[in-house]
């Protein structure tokens, strides 16, 4: 791995916190969405959700920056990078869809797709880097459990 650069680090980690932010933004309130649905078995508390978040956006760039400083080939990491970006727009339109336009079915279908392309992410990232790969596995049991709430709020309402 090329020594590190903590300029990029801090861009790909801003870059994806932003990309979370607005995202956030633009989805609307959480609280105001169960006031109107009932909540699914096993909802967390509603300040969790930001704290998570948070720290799961920052290992993602984190992560992406390990794939961009790497030695591999560059076009083993362009391809990767292009799985990251393309996983990271289905991360940011799923609480848009689910919370803003509550389209709850269209939402589930979404974040099986932000689903599968992190699998794909992580299966990328592992033949570039183990350590960017393995950091993202709490991201995708956190994206599980979100499905679950999605699939379940679906079905009670």
């Amino acid at each position: 791995m090329k020594k590190h650069n903590i300029s990029d680090m801090l861009i790909f980690i801003i870059s994806a916190e932003i990309i979370g932010a607005v995202s956030a933004l633009l989805s609307g309130g959480f609280s105001d969405f169960f006031e109107k649905y009932k909540e699914p078995p096993l909802l967390p508390p509603a300040w969790l959700f930001p704290v998570v978040w948070t720290i799961l956006y920052a290992v993602m760039g984190y992560s992406a920056y390990l794939i961009y400083h790497s030695d591999a080939d560059p076009a083993q990491k362009k391809t990767s990078l292009i799985i990251y970006w393309v996983q990271l727009a289905l991360n940011f339109m799923w609480s848009i869809i689910f919370f803003r336009f509550e389209a709850l079915w269209l939402a589930f279908a979404e974040i099986i797709a932000l689903w599968v392309m992190i699998i794909a992410m992580i299966v990328s990232f592992r033949k570039i880097s183990p350590r960017a790969a393995y950091i993202n596995i709490p991201y995708l049991l956190w994206v599980t459990f979100a499905a679950y709430l999605n699939l379940a709020t679906a079905l009670i309402n």
